[in-house]
């Protein structure tokens, strides 16, 4: 299936010589939800921008559902909606007044039944005669996506979308992407939330110091680079680990009353049922056990650790 979204060999580099995009390379799928994950000063929102038409590149091509952004720039952004992550309101218009002004800069004819099920679909049809500049933050952020849906586009780019909103917002959000996926939008997403990520994404990019460094399916990701772990809770503290156990690498924790193992859980052994024969052979007994799997937040820390 042609990518919905391609980028390739994508260069920016401002005047100062900062080299913000790095020959970047990424295929976004139709109907995909897609999280690109770094820290501050990475280029998540330089690479959002560049595909948007916010941004010049240096040098590369982006095509968006086969249109090139620069030779047929209107049909590739009529197809794009954009969450920016700064709030950016016209403070003393009416919700229902921006949202409709938003879809008509797209040519699009009047509409009030979709700008009403947008609105009610964000929990904002309440809020519809009043001020933006009376909002909140999280309904600020909330007409933001309804402006960017107003012209019904077929990629919706989320810039930081759920900064600083409280946790059932949040989570309300959430709910809000995956039932945009579900009717065909494809969702590319930047977030410093990580569970978010792991809530909602199906495949992740990790983006650092301009670099693409990794793309990975979810649940690829987690299992080729999350670490498996068994605890073993120790019925007596040991000061060390015994010399006979030493091949399996172990840890004491907790003040030695646990043994933490790390195993590869794709092998075709994981060494568990061995390490506790030899913990009997040894009279090392224990009281409870548990099995652990990094999360999405601790494989993203080492990636990026990994190239400073």
């Amino acid at each position: 299936m042609q990518p919905i979204i391609s980028v390739k060999d994508l260069c920016k580099t401002y005047s100062s010589g900062f080299e913000a995009l790095k020959s970047i390379n990424l295929d976004v799928r139709k109907g995909e939800i897609f999280a690109l994950l770094g820290p501050n000063g990475a280029g998540k929102t330089t690479l959002i921008g560049t595909i948007c038409g916010i941004v010049n590149p240096t040098s590369g091509k982006i095509t968006v559902a086969g249109h090139d952004i620069k030779a047929d720039y209107r049909a590739a952004r009529s197809m794009i909606g954009l969450v920016p992550q700064e709030l950016t309101t016209n403070a003393f218009e009416t919700v229902w007044g921006d949202v409709s002004f938003s879809r008509g800069l797209f040519g699009r004819k009047a509409n009030p039944a979709l700008i009403e099920r947008i609105l009610r679909d964000l929990s904002l049809w309440d809020k519809k005669d009043a001020k933006i500049i009376t909002l909140s933050g999280g309904m600020k952020r909330r007409h933001m996506i309804a402006k960017a849906l107003s012209h019904e586009p077929e990629i919706l780019f989320l810039d930081e979308p759920t900064a600083g909103v409280d946790v059932e917002l949040r989570r309300d959000m959430w709910n809000l992407v995956r039932t945009m996926r579900e009717t065909g939008v494809t969702i590319i997403l930047t977030t410093h939330y990580i569970e978010e990520a792991e809530e909602m994404a199906d495949r992740i990019g990790v983006i650092n110091k301009g670099e693409l460094i990794l793309v990975e399916e979810k649940a690829e990701l987690m299992r080729n680079l999350g670490k498996k772990q068994l605890t073993l809770h120790l019925q007596a503290p040991l000061q060390e680990v015994p010399a006979a156990l030493r091949d399996y690498q172990l840890e004491l924790a907790g003040d030695g009353n646990d043994l933490v193992f790390t195993y590869d859980s794709r092998g075709e052994r994981t060494g568990i049922t061995a390490l506790l024969a030899d913990l009997g052979d040894a009279g090392i007994r224990f009281k409870d056990l548990q099995t652990s799997q990094s999360s999405l937040e601790e494989i993203f820390v080492n990636l990026v650790r990994d190239r400073t």
